[in-house]
């Protein structure tokens, strides 16, 4: 265990719903929701304005509508995102060597080899809101919030704390103090079916979880697990930051706008999948032992079902019939079959336990080439919502209106708000969804770095 506050967990702060104020002047101060725009939309960033009025990640976007109808709903423009996101590693890398991204909008610093003069909480402090400022100032206005502990845990538990905008550093030695009144869901590993037997043994709060003790937690979880929450419920974690993360899975998912009930376009839906997942691992170089599939039901609940193979591979019609068979055990179910055939509004397919090399499947059918099903005419999944060329929030250009975005389209009209990032809140304009003036606008490719003439070839 580290005895110093080395470790800084940074988040972006609302980043999808930020950037999106940040480059629409019109926008700023206003709930902003970013996701899923059409009937079976889910929302993947709400603005802090939005949030007040109950918006939240992964609600649906027709309950964020309800909620918060006056809020500009947009769909993801990645990239602005991955834009944003490079400039904030790039700053991070800068500072120190041992940077672990986790996603776009987070990552883990090592701050033992950021060069500073000590370690010490002052120091890390003054440190920590440096960073915050060169981030606001890289990024043209973004915020992020920032903990810093001893641990992975904590930082990523600190930089939640005060958002937005904030910054906690807990001093060592006062780790568990801080987590102890803590719901135990905070702890990782603590999902919604872990959290209910929990609270069945009277467990609720990490203060509880750390009374508990060893045995009662691997008699309720099994060794693994209930010895992991033993170990993080009394803030022990020593977790190194890693800089490379491997690729931990390949998956597929598609939602589906109408409900799916029918069986056998399921199965070919799940196989297709399979396929896309085969076809991904192959591009990598990689292969993989467990397939997973996951079904969401109309009522919004998910399920999933794994298995595991013999050997790794990237064979598309192996991964589907294991893919099949998962789903033959759903339909089989007495509690799941029944919710099967009521209606599927999303199906994955996933594959996991990547290794970069392939066993052949030495018990495969012969004759299974991948040709039977899926040369099989299947019908055709319903469709999401066709929102055509010109979804809200996307970045256009007018010949001679120059730069804008997408504030709305229908009925044959696409109405556009212009302005950037350097302007002001612009005027709107409507026009012919055809109009040949108007077109998408997408960033010019980053120029290759001149070459010396003497070099020769890289």
């Amino acid at each position: 265990m580290r005895s110093q506050a080395s470790v800084l967990h940074l988040d972006l702060d609302a980043f999808f719903a930020a950037v999106e104020q940040r480059d629409k002047p019109s926008l700023r101060g206003k709930p902003v929701v970013v996701g899923g725009v059409g009937g079976r939309g889910v929302v993947a960033t709400a603005s802090y304005e939005a949030r007040v009025h109950g918006v939240r990640s992964a609600m649906s976007t027709r309950e964020a509508r309800s909620r918060c109808p006056h809020a500009a709903f947009l769909s993801g423009r990645f990239h602005a995102y991955r834009e944003a996101s490079g400039v904030v590693m790039g700053l991070l890398r800068e500072v120190s060597p041992l940077v672990e991204p986790l996603s776009l909008d987070e990552a883990f610093v090592d701050l033992e080899q950021a060069g500073l003069p000590d370690l010490e909480v002052a120091t890390v402090t003054d440190f920590a809101q440096d960073l915050r400022r060169r981030v606001h100032e890289a990024t043209d206005g973004l915020t992020a919030s920032v903990g810093v502990a001893t641990s992975k845990l904590l930082a990523k538990i600190a930089s939640d704390l005060d958002k937005p905008d904030g910054l906690v550093v807990v001093a060592p030695g006062s780790e568990q103090e801080l987590l102890r009144p803590m719901r135990a869901t905070i702890i990782p590993g603590v999902g919604p079916a872990t959290a209910e037997r929990l609270r069945r043994a009277g467990i609720t709060t990490v203060a509880d979880l750390e009374e508990a003790g060893l045995d009662e937690l691997v008699r309720l979880l099994g060794r693994a697990h209930g010895g992991g929450l033993h170990l993080l419920s009394r803030a022990r974690d020593d977790r190194p930051v890693v800089a490379e993360r491997e690729a931990k899975s390949v998956s597929v998912e598609g939602t589906y706008d109408t409900d799916l009930s029918d069986l056998r376009l399921i199965e070919g839906l799940l196989a297709r999948q399979a396929g896309e997942v085969a076809t991904r691992l192959r591009a990598a170089g990689l292969s993989g032992r467990t397939v997973t599939i996951k079904v969401r039901f109309h009522d919004f609940t998910t399920l999933s079902r794994s298995t595991t193979l013999a050997s790794p591979t990237d064979h598309g019609p192996t991964v589907a019939r294991s893919a099949r068979a998962l789903l033959a055990e759903l339909v089989a179910g007495p509690d799941t079959g029944p919710q099967v055939r009521a209606g599927v509004r999303l199906l994955g397919v996933g594959v996991s336990g990547l290794a970069d090399w392939v066993q052949e499947d030495l018990f495969a059918d012969a004759e299974d080439d991948g040709a039977g099903e899926e040369d099989e005419e299947l019908p055709e999944p319903p469709r999401a919502r066709h929102l055509g060329a010109w979804a809200p929030g996307m970045d256009v250009v007018h010949a001679e209106l120059g730069r804008g975005w997408v504030w709305g389209a229908g009925r044959g009209v696409v109405t556009v708000r212009f302005e950037t990032r350097e302007t002001p809140a612009g005027p709107v304009r409507s026009f012919p969804d055809d109009d040949p003036a108007l077109r998408a606008w997408t960033p010019p490719a980053p120029e290759e770095p001149a070459q010396d003439p003497l070099s020769g070839p890289a």
